[in-house]
């Protein structure tokens, strides 16, 4: 699906999704990826099965973000409520949905200039 994103100069902006990746401010990524604000990187985690807080560390590690959507392919499930806590010590809310809900809700909150980033699982 496209998007026509309105944002700050510098900001990733994610412009599609499909079954095999995304694009995002013009760079197409095959596979899961992890939105930052100022750059995408190639995620690691396969399926929503392999999450934990070793594979959304970078995250952590990136330091600002407050808020991290989890774009979970076509459909949502519970998160572990260790791996929340977990986040939400780093002062991380995480919030689980779609990976189409996830894509159009970041383009809306980096637009806000909101400190938030997307780890993307493509939708099947």
């Amino acid at each position: 699906m496209d998007f026509t994103p309105v944002a700050a100069v510098g900001r990733q902006i994610i412009e599609r999704y499909a079954a095999s990746g995304f694009r995002v401010s013009g760079v197409i990524y095959r596979g899961p990826v992890l939105v930052f604000p100022e750059r995408t990187v190639p995620w690691e985690a396969a399926s929503a099965a392999n999450l934990s807080l070793d594979t959304l560390s970078p995250v952590v590690e990136h330091g600002g973000i407050q808020v991290l959507l989890l774009g979970l392919g076509n459909s949502t499930r519970a998160i572990p409520s260790e791996l929340r806590h977990a986040l939400r010590s780093h002062r991380i809310a995480l919030e689980p949905m779609t990976t189409a809900a996830a894509c159009r809700t970041y383009n809306v909150l980096i637009a806000e200039d909101r400190r938030v980033a997307a780890a993307l699982i493509p939708p099947s």
